[in-house]
């Protein structure tokens, strides 16, 4: 059911924060929330307030811009750090605390049974103050716990009846596709609460992990728009996007606003510094790129053969590569189409091969090849393009 009913969590203005490059302003963070919004993430999590006075003036405004998305903050499991955080009229609370045995010993050095009563103590103190707020627990480095005490641990908390979500975190990186499925299932199998998965990108399974955790019976996951975070970052909000795009599109299309996507990311890229990875999942620069002959074919023909995501969705477009060795006739017929270059078949063929053995002795550019479409339609061949229109004679009609 999760699949059909997940929410986002966008926590660009929290994780993405912890970016090396992230020094967003107040009127950057302001902006990046409605941009978000606008969007149609569910949920912006926020910097603890704790963190500075500035944190706490940014999570005051953004609770009172009006958004539809529902603004949380993230905060260690303590009564005066909820207590700051119940001030600035957020509407959730994102309680966290570790678990794993490297940091009970070198973060807060509590067991598992002190950890217990002091998440009982402030979860139903929490409730009490604020009967409305949305409440999550989370435990930190939740698959470098012992899974035993992780749940002893779940348990407790969910019986306590107080918690809207229960949170599961990959910190480091290290988990599995196949592992979080099974935690995630088993903690959907024993408790009530909604369930929020939190991975990181270490070893590259972010988005796959965040697809599992909503397999296993997640309800929300967490993103940031280009995947910034501390270290590699989480799970990539468009990236996210679009591998539930290809499990169910109309959904996605009636949950967000998928032209905004480009944008957004652009804000972000620029506000950090970096550039959009060229192999960015929809809005990376060759995302709709064809080059190889025989893919250009299909796609002039029925997108859908090489194409899992429609780019116009996203506001994107395709694009066929043509100058060089790789092309087909077929390509180089729909670019002398689109700028209505008249040539016959056989001459399409014969400069497709002209345009291959170019391309073996430099780079070509569009320019050139469009240049070389218009000398053809004017009649100006040479030796070498004539003995390419004699070998196209001999071409079969559905060679590439």
């Amino acid at each position: 059911m999760s699949l059909e009913q997940y929410a986002i969590i966008d926590s660009t203005l929290r994780e993405g924060e912890q970016f090396i490059n992230a020094n967003f302003t107040h009127e950057q963070k302001v902006e990046i929330a409605r941009a978000l919004d606008e969007f149609g993430v569910e949920c912006l999590e926020l910097t603890s307030p704790l963190a500075s006075p500035g944190s706490a003036e940014d999570a005051r405004t953004i609770a009172r811009l009006g958004l539809k998305a529902k603004v949380l903050t993230h905060i260690r499991c303590q009564k005066e750090d909820a207590r700051v955080a119940l001030d600035t009229g957020v509407a959730g609370l994102d309680v966290v605390i570790g678990t794993s045995s490297a940091l009970r010993r070198f973060s807060h050095s509590k067991s598992i049974e002190e950890i217990i009563d002091l998440a009982a103590d402030v979860l139903t103190w929490i409730r009490s103050q604020a009967p409305d707020i949305v409440l999550r627990f989370s435990t930190e480095d939740s698959f470098r716990s012992e899974e035993a005490d992780l749940f002893r641990v779940y348990l407790a908390v969910d019986r306590l009846g107080v918690v809207n979500r229960l949170g599961i975190a990959d910190t480091v990186g290290i988990a599995s596709p196949g592992q979080v499925a099974r935690i995630v299932g088993t903690l959907r199998r024993m408790t009530k609460a909604d369930i929020e998965f939190h991975g990181h990108n270490d070893s590259g399974c972010a988005v796959a992990n965040a697809f599992a955790a909503l397999e296993g019976g997640a309800t929300h996951i967490d993103t940031t728009v280009l995947g910034i975070g501390e270290r590699n970052g989480i799970a990539s909000l468009g990236a996210f996007i679009a591998r539930m795009y290809t499990w169910d599109r109309d959904l996605v299309r009636q949950k967000y606003h998928l032209d905004g996507l480009r944008g957004l990311e652009l804000l972000i890229a620029e506000l950090v510094g970096v550039d959009i990875p060229f192999n960015n999942c929809i809005t990376g620069y060759c995302a709709f790129t064809h080059k190889a002959g025989i893919h250009a074919k299909a796609i002039l023909n029925a997108p859908e053969t090489y194409e899992a995501l429609d780019p116009h969705d996203f506001g994107v477009t395709r694009y066929v590569s043509i100058a060089h060795r790789l092309t087909g006739w077929n390509a180089v017929k729909g670019r002398a189409d689109q700028l209505g270059v008249a040539l016959s078949t056989e001459q399409i063929k014969a400069l497709t091969l002209h345009i291959k053995a170019l391309a073996d002795e430099k780079r070509l550019t569009l320019d050139d090849v469009d240049d070389l479409l218009r000398l053809w339609a004017n009649g100006h061949h040479d030796a070498a393009t004539d003995s390419a229109l004699s070998l196209a004679e001999e071409t079969p009609a559905d060679a590439q």
